[in-house]
């Protein structure tokens, strides 16, 4: 394949954005060469400028679970478009859209729409503190919730620890009330509830985790969780940005069965618009400006569009209950192909599924939290990634992200992949 106007593009970009990309993992710097530049979608594929197609597995990160270009999505948009673009007041759209989610999600009776994951967490945060009058909460190391300063923490020694930025512009007085504790190992979660002065506002956590690759909480886990936050007075926060829609139509929650106090939502309710959402009972949210005290705001919040987007791709999704179960026969194939691969040339890889959602290291070692999934062989994944591409399958661009499945991504396509899987494996060890 040849790349060479991607080449020249991202060269140009260089010169006016930081980096070249508007988000840091777009820019292949974890997997080596440059990034493709897309010119469309269509379906289960993307194009690039260079004329290049590729089986998309990114999917715009999750939200295109329709595929590129679904005529349903695109029809509404285009009438939503004809109305005008933003009007900074209230659309029946908006209610209907809630209406829809607050149906799906048996743990939401209310939701308020904002523009990103990102700002629906970091409200999602701001309203737990407010409800419970106080300022700590935890977080998990290897769960990404948004870059707001709170959550931008790494872990410190011991098994869980007040939170230090990992980025340079985060004041430490902003994050000195997140409490770090080791995905599914509730003895960390136990201690940061000792080390809390003034006691623990919430607990947020990906049920099913996918910005360290794609790894589940156990449910025992999540039990626990459950039950020290109902012993300590705190919320349950599940950050589905990611999951909801696509482990499952109501994420984790059409999984397992324990119960959050808030959601937070994203990516798929707005079928690749910038939308996010977080939805609690009533009473909570009942706390929120205008009703309560706790502000929150956005001009764009419930943009028309948007709105009309996601409220497409749901009826969509609810219309037809078999969505889900090929999606996940297709995602399980594929990972199945690729564990098959690997184990033909004794290439150590581990590999996970939910729903649409599909996860795999080059790693021996099974993964249950951000430490296991560090000692996946990165550099190697790297090597295989620049392979994949060079066959037409367009992966992730990172070891610690997770892949998707579209409905517009075909049984012949997920063969394509497991063969062009095979060959780059050969072709890494021969």
């Amino acid at each position: 394949m040849s790349y060479n106007k991607s080449k020249l593009a991202f060269k140009e970009a260089y010169q006016v954005i930081p980096g070249g990309v508007d988000s840091p993992v777009r820019a292949f710097s974890s997997v080596g060469g440059t990034p493709v530049f897309i010119e469309r979608g269509e379906g289960g594929h993307l194009i690039d400028i260079d004329g290049n197609r590729y089986i998309d597995f990114v999917q715009s990160w999750g939200p295109l679970i329709l595929g590129h270009a679904d005529k349903d999505v695109e029809k509404a948009v285009i009438e939503a478009v004809k109305k005008g673009l933003s009007f900074g007041a209230p659309t029946l759209n908006e209610t209907d859209l809630a209406t829809e989610i607050v149906e799906i999600f048996e743990s939401i009776e209310k939701v308020r729409f904002v523009s990103s994951g990102t700002e629906a967490v970091m409200s999602a945060i701001r309203l737990a503190r407010g409800y419970t009058k106080r300022d700590d909460f935890i977080k998990f190391t290897g769960c990404y919730h948004g870059h707001a300063d709170s959550l931008l923490v790494q872990a410190g020694s011991g098994m869980a620890t007040f939170g230090s930025p990992s980025s340079p512009g985060v004041p430490a007085d902003l994050t000195k009330h997140t409490l770090l504790a080791t995905y599914n190992d509730i003895e960390s979660v136990k201690k940061c509830f000792e080390q809390s002065e003034n006691g623990v506002s919430s607990i947020i956590i990906e049920p099913i985790a996918g910005n360290m690759g794609l790894v589940p909480a156990d449910e025992t886990f999540l039990e626990e969780l459950r039950a020290l936050c109902d012993k300590h007075g705190a919320l349950l926060i599940f950050d589905e940005v990611m999951s909801g829609f696509r482990a499952s139509i109501r994420g984790y929650q059409g999984i397992g069965s324990v119960k959050p106090d808030i959601v937070t939502l994203g990516k798929v309710i707005g079928a690749g618009m910038p939308v996010g959402a977080f939805g609690t009972r009533k009473e909570i949210m009942a706390e929120l400006s205008p009703e309560g005290p706790i502000y929150q705001a956005g001009t764009l919040s419930g943009n028309p569009v948007a709105m009309a987007a996601g409220l497409a791709s749901l009826k969509k999704l609810k219309a037809d209950p078999t969505i889900y179960t090929t999606l996940e026969k297709r995602a399980k194939r594929l990972m199945q192909g690729f564990q098959a691969s690997a184990d033909a040339l004794n290439i150590p890889m581990v590999t996970n599924v939910r729903g649409s959602m599909f996860g795999f290291y080059f790693s021996d070692k099974v993964v249950k939290n951000f430490d296991d999934a560090l000692e996946n062989n990165s550099e190697f994944f790297g090597k295989f990634h620049g392979k994949m591409l060079e066959k037409g399958v367009y992966l992730a661009c990172s070891s610690y992200e997770t892949g998707f499945i579209s409905v517009a991504t075909s049984d012949e396509m997920i063969e394509e992949a497991i063969r062009a899987c095979e060959e780059s494996l050969k072709e890494l060890t021969a």
